[in-house]
């Protein structure tokens, strides 16, 4: 497991938050178990609490996800079947998350979680959290050496199934990759290089006390030493700079780029790579589609914050017929739907939601969207697909079958510093220079 936590804003040692603020966390974890994801479950209850104790629940709610699996196995041997409703089984995790990751007093866990109970009107069960939690504090060491002698993946804190993919497809790299995954992520930003340097930027977050480094492999990449709220940025409400991980921020570097270049960004939203192509090249004639309407709204504000001029529409990228004029593109961003087990550590919600059996599914999905859209790109055009994924069969595989289906798609070497040479493509993997794990494979359609 991970050491004492603490979450962005809020210090974790700070008593004054109360039951509510647990009663909230479990809430979003059991909506999560429900199938909810917690970008969707978390703002509402954030909502309702004072924003002094949002810091606290947040944290609580993203701990208990990202240490899933060990608290489950904790909670699990300290009753006899797990407790319904499902958010009182949430609140024992939120509350073994307490005792073994803030530094929150052990009394004051258990006076705040048992009174949580009540919130949650489950006070009938609070005897039940109070023994659970007592029991746990008397046998602390016992328990956690039963967790310790537990399978690899339980220790890991990922699901069996993602702990077997990642010893077949990166077996070296398997046990760095977990711990990876079950770390706090930094906070990478991308400056606008149109608006300013990297250089200058970083002297203004010093002259505002905020520490940060460049990044080591993206040329406008700066890494905060601590997590910021984007008020406290400088030049953020301007367009300046951009929140973006340095992974993401690598597909600027494999493209070539003039005014005039026609560009489909196929899966665009939030708009993070709609908006670093446009700040290296205002000139590109640039549809951002997205089959999300609500999250192309993003888009749109993201633009009109940088200045910067794209169409934005909401089409299926899969269904041309329904939305493309006929216009071939000299350059198109496929950032194919994926299992996102590269960006765990930002939405640790994945090890719930997302299942063994979802691969084949997107597999499928990314076929489909590759096969649709190269016939819209022009001869001598460059296709770049990229995922979130660290699984194979949604990277190298997909390409490799592709390239056997279309005689015309050649793949473009990508020589690079950072990341692994596939058969096809490159990949990041999650801690790698801090970055997340992204996947690239550029492609030629024959002249």
């Amino acid at each position: 497991m991970a050491g004492k936590a603490q979450a962005e804003g809020y210090p974790s040692g700070k008593e004054g938050a109360g039951s509510g603020v647990r009663a909230q966390a479990a809430r979003a974890v059991a909506a999560v178990l429900a199938g909810r994801s917690l970008s969707e479950a978390l703002p509402p209850l954030l909502a309702a609490l004072p924003a002094r104790d949002r810091g606290l629940a947040q944290e609580l709610a993203f701990g208990v996800l990202r240490e899933f699996e060990p608290l489950a196995f904790l909670a699990d041997g300290l009753v006899k079947s797990r407790p319904k409703p499902a958010e009182v089984f949430a609140l024992l995790l939120v509350g073994l998350y307490q005792l073994l990751h803030t530094r929150v007093p052990e009394h004051a866990v258990v006076h705040a979680t048992v009174e949580a109970a009540r919130l949650l009107k489950a006070q009938r069960l609070g005897g039940l959290v109070n023994g659970v939690l007592r029991t746990f504090m008397r046998e602390r060491e016992a328990r956690l050496a039963r967790w310790q002698a537990a399978d690899p993946a339980t220790r890991h804190a990922l699901p069996g199934w993602l702990w077997q993919r990642l010893g077949a497809d990166w077996p070296d790299a398997r046990e760095a990759v977990a711990e990876a995954l079950g770390q706090h992520p930094p906070m990478t930003l991308r400056v606008n290089a149109a608006k300013g340097t990297r250089e200058a930027y970083l002297a203004r977050l010093a002259e505002a006390g905020l520490a940060a480094e460049p990044t080591r492999h993206a040329p406008f990449g700066v890494r905060l030493a601590q997590p910021q709220p984007i008020e406290r940025l400088p030049g953020f409400a301007a367009g300046e700079v951009s929140v973006q991980d340095q992974a993401a921020q690598l597909c600027t570097g494999l493209v070539e780029l003039h005014p005039g270049l026609r560009v489909l960004d196929a899966c665009a939203a939030p708009g993070g790579k709609t908006l670093a192509l446009l700040e290296r090249e205002p000139g590109l004639a640039m549809l951002a589609l997205d089959a999300d309407a609500t999250r192309l709204v993003r888009v749109t504000e993201n633009l009109a914050r940088a200045g910067l001029a794209a169409e934005v529409r909401a089409a299926d990228a899969g269904d041309p017929a329904s939305w493309w004029d006929g216009r071939p593109f000299d350059l198109i961003l496929l950032d194919a739907p994926c299992s996102a087990t590269g960006v765990i550590r930002r939405h640790p919600d994945i090890k719930r939601l997302r299942r063994e059996t979802d691969i084949a599914a997107l597999a499928r999905q990314q076929d489909r969207l590759l096969d649709a859209l190269w016939p819209l790109l022009a001869p001598g055009g460059r296709m770049l697909y990229m995922t979130c994924s660290i699984l194979r069969e949604e990277n190298d595989v997909r390409i490799d079958a592709f390239l056997q289906r279309r005689a015309d798609a050649i793949e473009q070497p990508i020589k690079a510093e950072w990341g692994h040479p596939l058969p096809h493509g490159r990949q990041t993997l999650p801690g790698e220079d801090g970055m997340d794990g992204f996947y690239y494979c550029l492609l030629a359609r024959a002249s």
